[in-house]
């Protein structure tokens, strides 16, 4: 691709047969937008977990559609080079096909998505064959899928039980055929990943899934560990961002409280003193 071609659904599938790991990211606003796009990561996921991460809700389930459109379009005003992914908020696809297409239009349409995300196996293959038949691209949700909460009672582990690891791996050819271009596993034994990646033919991404899938997602803000409330076992915390965040509010503070912010050039109006020469050697 060329440093001015944006990032597409297929190209995304073509890195798989080239065997090139995707790195993706959630991200909910334009300058963190800006950033990622000067990293070049070829997947910017609006995520549903913005509702705790930058909502303060307990769960993804409050999350609204206009609170996912809000956020999408501030992603997608700094016209990233990655392919930008939305997250179909819980109900806004379960009750109806129609239902779903409406939806995944109203983000592609107001939000400015350039594909959506949903949870769910063959029960939501129908909505996923409606959407791709309007031009929409689609990301699957396997293993452990936060809008069901209320359902699976907790966070824990997907496909520990035989039953569960064969649903898995029917739900997840069932989507492939269904048209998406990549499925996402949450919370599902390593080696049942490894496995379902290698019988797919579009990519896997993985989040608490091992090391075998095509790609990993984190929420940017527990990679940059920003969002301490809580730390699933699968992060990895690339920057202790709160501490150093911390640390410069701090410094602000003090500086304000003891009279040495603004100084003289961050004034205007304010000539600015000559710095004291120093004795020539």
């Amino acid at each position: 691709m060329s440093p001015t071609t944006r990032m597409t659904a297929r190209e995304i599938a073509r890195w798989k047969r080239k065997g090139r790991k995707i790195p993706v990211l959630t991200c909910y606003d334009f300058t963190m937008a800006r950033i990622l796009d000067r990293c070049r990561i070829p997947v910017l996921l609006v995520g549903d977990s913005l509702g705790q991460v930058i909502l303060g809700y307990d769960a993804t389930i409050p999350v609204s559609m206009e609170e996912m459109i809000h956020h999408t379009r501030a992603v997608t005003r700094a016209r990233p080079y990655g392919l930008v992914v939305a997250d179909m908020p819980f109900m806004s696809y379960q009750v109806s096909p129609e239902q779903a297409v409406a939806s995944a239009g109203r983000l592609a349409q107001r939000g400015r998505a350039d594909a959506v995300k949903l949870e769910g196996g063959e029960r939501s293959c129908e909505a996923i064959r409606r959407i791709v038949a309007a031009g929409i691209p689609v990301m699957g949700h396997l293993g452990l899928t936060p809008q069901s909460i209320l359902a699976f009672g907790g966070y824990g582990v997907r496909g520990r039980s035989g039953a569960e690891q064969e649903r898995l791996r029917r739900d997840a050819r069932r989507l492939e055929e269904a048209g998406c271009f990549a499925i996402v596993l949450e919370s599902i034994p390593a080696p049942l990943a490894a496995e379902i990646t290698s019988a797919l033919a579009i990519p896997t991404i993985g989040i608490g899934a091992g090391p075998d899938c095509d790609g990993q997602v984190l929420v940017l803000y527990d990679m940059l560990g920003l969002f301490t409330e809580f730390e699933p076992r699968f992060v990895r915390r690339f920057l202790e961002g709160g501490a150093l965040i911390e640390n410069a509010v701090r410094e602000y503070q003090d500086a304000v409280e003891q009279g040495v912010f603004p100084s003289a050039e961050h004034s205007y109006g304010v000539e600015k003193r000559p710095e004291p020469r120093g004795s020539e050697e």
